[in-house]
């Protein structure tokens, strides 16, 4: 188990604290950062993104004060079963989970596999679910306290095509999950879902690719980090939201796509 990366400024106990899931790039850095920025303590979680995760940290707590970060393999139980735990143990409490990090992996209904399936299923939806039943367990310690999760969805859900299969139904599990999980855990913990649309770019596309894409909505243009990261920070603050998903996508899900943008 590694040691984690850790920065302080100016701890503040009564600060809220965050548990973001993938914290150390792409989106879930953004979530992050805009956490912190709005005064939440981050515990950063990363699988094996060290350097991207130290920075993170550094950044997150000359935004709040303090930050520091927790390796864990999201497919293996064990190691997500003692995730909250540790960061209890380090931080001593915690309000929120974000959970942000995702395994995307293209498979079709001609390729897929129960292996494919269920390397998704475990880290996208299992992880998810367990994390946020290790919340309710820890709030039940604390008088009067309640929390929420976020889980990061996709507008696929709503606009589905072949591509991504063993992901788009790990995203559909989580997605149920939200439901069920928001009536069994009330009144502690609230849970949302937040979907964004096409938000940031990768080795399958080029810029340009990219941005003709990202134009491909009603809106005329997709969500970006720091619309799908307003969003997480809202759906965390609001009291009265729970059991439902909040599409962040300028209406891509309202739109018909044969293939995933990857592959258009």
């Amino acid at each position: 188990m590694s040691a984690p990366i850790t920065s302080a400024l100016f701890p503040a106990p009564a600060q809220r604290t965050v548990l973001v899931t993938g914290a150390a790039k792409r989106l879930g850095r953004e979530i992050a950062l805009t956490l912190a920025r709005a005064g939440w303590r981050v515990a950063v979680h990363y699988r094996d993104s060290v350097e991207e995760a130290r920075k993170t940290v550094a950044d997150c707590a000359k935004l709040a004060g303090y930050s520091t970060s927790f390796r864990a393999n999201l497919a293996n139980e064990t190691a997500v079963r003692n995730l909250l735990p540790r960061v209890v143990e380090e931080l001593g409490y915690v309000d929120a989970i974000v959970n942000s990090a995702s395994t995307f992996e293209h498979d079709t209904p001609e390729t897929f596999s129960f292996a494919a399936m269920e390397k998704h299923m475990r880290a996208n939806a299992g992880a998810a679910i367990l994390l946020s039943q290790s919340l309710h367990a820890h709030l039940q310690t604390r008088a009067e306290a309640a929390g929420a999760v976020v889980n990061l969805l996709d507008q696929k859900l709503w606009n589905p095509n072949p591509d991504f299969i063993s992901y788009t139904l790990s995203k559909a599990a989580l997605e149920s999950a939200n439901t069920m999980l928001a009536l069994a855990l009330a009144p502690r913990v609230r849970v949302v879902g937040v979907a964004p649309g096409l938000t940031l770019t990768s080795h399958m596309l080029t810029p340009e690719k990219f941005e003709a894409l990202h134009k491909l909505s009603p809106l005329g243009h997709s969500s970006t980090a720091a619309d799908v990261a307003a969003t997480v920070a809202f759906a965390l603050e609001n009291q009265s939201i729970t059991g439902t998903t909040l599409l962040v996508d300028g209406g891509q899900h309202l739109m018909k796509f044969e293939r995933d943008f990857s592959l258009l």
